[in-house]
């Protein structure tokens, strides 16, 4: 009689615990589930919201509009102008950074990261103060006949200063996740290590670097702060995309509509090609951040 007591509490001690443990289950999942899905709402309906009302006829006439041709071109040119110089003093600076031990490195990496948290308000201001006419560097420019200011060349420079660190940083992650075995071979092969550094180095970085230059061209397509505080927003000569659907919003609402979903499905795209290039491990500095 006792051991039947007994298996009938144990079973019922075990019949609690998948109770239990099932009860545990559904809330742990609804814990998850509920705020992902609030989530995915929140950035994703605005998102919808953008193309709601366009249909293609309404894109087709807008993109006859002369003041969207001429952002959508200034923005382009700027923006990939941008990307290069990036590239050119990014990607030397990266393998610096990536393989050199020198006197205040932690410091040079840090400053080098301020614009990606930096306000664009505050970038642009700090780009005036330094290079305006009466800036910190602005008379020796303005002797050799330089006024930055209301210039496209701003414009480039203001994508520059927000944008750059993307390919910095994803292109170090590149170069210090590479075989230092391989490097040290091609070395015995090839004494010239410029040489290593552009038939080896480079080639095994590629992933980190080109996802590095996708972000980089996103981010100065999308910048509006810093241009609109050191360029400023003149049609034609510093009006890119965002600081056009700034302006649009009041005088055609459609139009800015249009270019916010020309945006959009360019981010969409730019991200979907960066997690193409970012599967290896080159480029974990983001999947980490």
């Amino acid at each position: 009689m006792g051991q039947y007591a007994s298996d009938g509490y144990s079973g019922n001690l075990k019949s609690n615990r998948r109770s239990n443990s099932f009860i545990g289950r559904r809330t742990s999942d609804l814990l998850i589930w509920v705020p992902s899905v609030l989530f995915l709402l929140f950035i994703g309906i605005p998102l919808i919201a953008v193309f709601y009302n366009l249909d293609a006829t309404k894109i087709a006439v807008e993109l006859r509009n002369p003041e969207i041709i001429s952002a959508l071109d200034l923005g382009l040119v700027t923006s990939l102008l941008a990307t290069f110089v990036s590239f050119i003093f990014g990607v030397p600076t990266a393998y610096l950074l990536a393989t050199r031990k020198f006197i205040g490195k932690p410091v040079f990496d840090a400053i080098l990261d301020v614009p990606i948290v930096l306000p664009p308000a505050v970038a642009g201001l700090a780009l005036l103060l330094a290079f305006a006419p009466r800036g910190l560097l602005g008379p020796e420019l303005r002797q050799i006949g330089i006024i930055l200011p209301g210039s496209t060349l701003a414009v480039v420079l203001s994508q520059f200063f927000v944008a750059s660190p993307f390919i910095l940083r994803s292109s170090k992650a590149a170069f210090e996740s590479l075989d230092k075995k391989i490097i040290d071979s091609a070395r015995l092969l090839n004494p010239s290590r410029l040489g290593v550094f552009f038939t080896i180095t480079l080639p095994l970085a590629a992933n980190g670097v080109l996802a590095g230059l996708v972000m980089t061209w996103a981010r100065a397509m999308g910048e509006f702060g810093a241009t609109l505080m050191f360029a400023g927003n003149l049609p034609g000569v510093t009006q890119t995309m965002p600081l056009a659907i700034y302006m649009l919003m009041a005088e055609d609402p459609l139009a800015s509509n249009v270019l916010s979903a020309i945006l959009v499905i360019t981010s969409f795209s730019i991200l979907i090609i960066f997690r193409l290039l970012g599967r290896g491990k080159s480029v974990q500095y983001y999947d980490q951040a």
